[in-house]
């Protein structure tokens, strides 16, 4: 059985709108692991990251399992703001 191109090619386009949409994410909601409101201003969310990365730099971790728990949730805070910065950029 063969599939026509054109059908992979929309279904490829589909799933990437799906994932830009955060249809499919796994991931917690950007908002709530920031800790804000969905209506915080630009400034609060990155006093909030900024709050958070200093509470949680693999820096200030002590041994090997904190300090692979504490990237663990720098990496979720850096995406998470990422997403929120992404999101505003695309419907300001």
């Amino acid at each position: 059985m063969r599939v026509d191109p054109l059908l992979g090619a929309l279904i490829g386009l589909l799933l990437g709108q799906a994932v830009d949409a955060g249809w499919l994410s796994t991931h917690r909601d950007a908002y709530r692991v920031l800790g804000v409101d969905r209506d915080a201003s630009d400034s609060d969310i990155d006093l909030a990251r900024r709050r958070l990365i200093g509470q949680h730099h693999p820096d200030r971790a002590a041994g090997d399992v904190s300090r692979r728990k504490a990237e663990r949730r720098t990496r979720e805070i850096n995406a998470a703001y990422e997403q929120i910065r992404k999101q505003r950029r695309r419907h300001p």
